[in-house]
């Protein structure tokens, strides 16, 4: 025999209706039982009485009748006589105890068919009433099922908005909500990043394409005009493997560290110094370094990502005869880098943006002479979440951004 499905799901809503009349069944049946033995003892204790009160004090015409009855046969002695009023008696108070029985019995039945009708009536009406409270207890459950139902990618903006008593269904529906704000926002940020990337990574292709196009359509192509467009295509080539790479080391830093083991900020921060000295001769750009050790845990080639696009921004987006301060250490059971550069004025609105991915303070190019892909600070925050620590920025005074970036000591 098929079950309904009705039955088959067992919905939340029949649970609690079963629950509160089986609760109800079982506070009545409790309730029928002290009740029941509560009665039974005053009824007991009430024809004990009656029986005793009658058994001391017989009726005389009783007495009478058993005194003819005893002396129907024969003349009756005094002690003979008394026998007999005994009897008459004992005889009595026999059938007032019966008496009392019976009626005690025929209460009790009549109170407990009475009591077992009243509860279960009243357990088939708790059972209905819990039906309805529970469906209404369970109305923002509904609301909350129904939303969920209704989010997807591209209809995210739902929310339950929830009002009434701040309750833990209020509680649920707030949480559910603020992960719907959370969704639609790395979806927007997912949605910006895609079309971001895929124009950063068209440009290269069309440099080359338009300088290899442009080299074909001569005529007569001298060897210095093929020199010039490999060049170009060459730098076009760099600048798309460069991206390429910014692009792989964000999303494996979104997806969190790898392998872990004990590293030193402090060596990441001068091998960075080193890789980047052509550039700050370049520049003329003083660079003052305070390496203390820094021991945190981590994945090596994310967090040496982390330290040199600290440097790499820091000596990018400089003017000439610029500074640069660089220091590490630990403090308070974590690893710091600290950087610290001169450069163009920074308002304190400007530093949030920094972080988010192929954001430019200036328009191509840079204060540098080149164009970045964007994406050096939006990787420096990334690797530093997924190692639980934080990244802070503000203003330098004068110009240019000090940037603290805070690592947990061990994993």
């Amino acid at each position: 025999m098929k079950v309904p499905g009705f039955l088959q799901r067992r919905p939340v809503r029949l649970r609690l209706a079963l629950v509160y009349s089986g609760l109800f069944l079982l506070a009545g049946t409790v309730l029928l039982a002290v009740t029941y033995i509560l009665v039974a003892d005053s009824l007991n204790a009430a024809s004990t009485s009656a029986a005793v009160t009658r058994g001391t004090a017989a009726p005389t015409l009783a007495g009478a009748e058993f005194l003819r009855i005893c002396k129907s046969g024969q003349a009756l002695t005094p002690d003979q006589l008394q026998n007999c009023k005994q009897l008459a008696q004992e005889a009595l108070a026999s059938a007032a105890k019966a008496g009392a029985a019976n009626a005690r019995s025929q209460t009790l039945n009549h109170l407990l068919s009475i009591s077992i009708a009243t509860v279960a009536l009243m357990a088939l009406l708790s059972a209905v009433l819990g039906w309805l409270v529970a469906g209404r207890a369970l109305r923002p459950v509904h609301a909350i099922t129904a939303a969920a139902r209704r989010a997807s990618e591209e209809n995210l903006g739902e929310r339950i908005a929830l009002a009434g008593p701040a309750d833990e269904l209020k509680e649920l529906a707030d949480t559910f909500d603020a992960m719907l704000a959370r969704l639609e926002a790395a979806f927007a940020s997912q949605r910006r990043f895609v079309a971001n990337a895929s124009h950063e990574l068209r440009t290269p292709l069309t440099v080359m394409r338009t300088a290899i196009d442009v080299t074909l359509a001569k005529a007569e192509r001298t060897p210095d005009q093929l020199e010039a467009m490999a060049t170009e295509v060459r730098h076009a080539v760099e600048r798309a493997e460069a991206m390429i790479e910014a692009l792989l080391t964000l999303a494996r830093s979104d997806r969190g560290p790898g392998s872990r083991s004990v590293l030193d900020v402090a060596v990441f921060a001068e091998d960075a110094i080193d890789a980047a000295g052509p550039a700050i001769r370049e520049r003329s750009l003083q660079v003052t370094a305070a390496l203390e050790p820094g021991i945190t845990v981590g994945d090596p080639v994310l967090v040496e990502r982390l330290v040199a696009n600290l440097v790499d921004n820091a000596v990018r987006h400089n003017v000439p005869d610029g500074w640069i301060e660089v220091s590490t250490g630990s403090r308070g059971g974590m690893a710091f880098v600290s950087i610290a550069n001169s450069g163009p004025v920074i308002e304190e609105s400007e530093v949030p943006p920094l972080f988010e991915p192929f954001h430019r303070l200036y328009p191509h190019p840079g204060p540098d002479g080149t164009d970045g892909a964007g994406l050096g600070l939006s990787i420096v925050q990334s690797v530093a979440a997924a190692h639980h620590g934080h990244v802070s920025a503000c203003p330098a005074p004068g110009g240019g951004l000090e940037i603290l970036v805070v690592l947990p000591a061990s994993g």
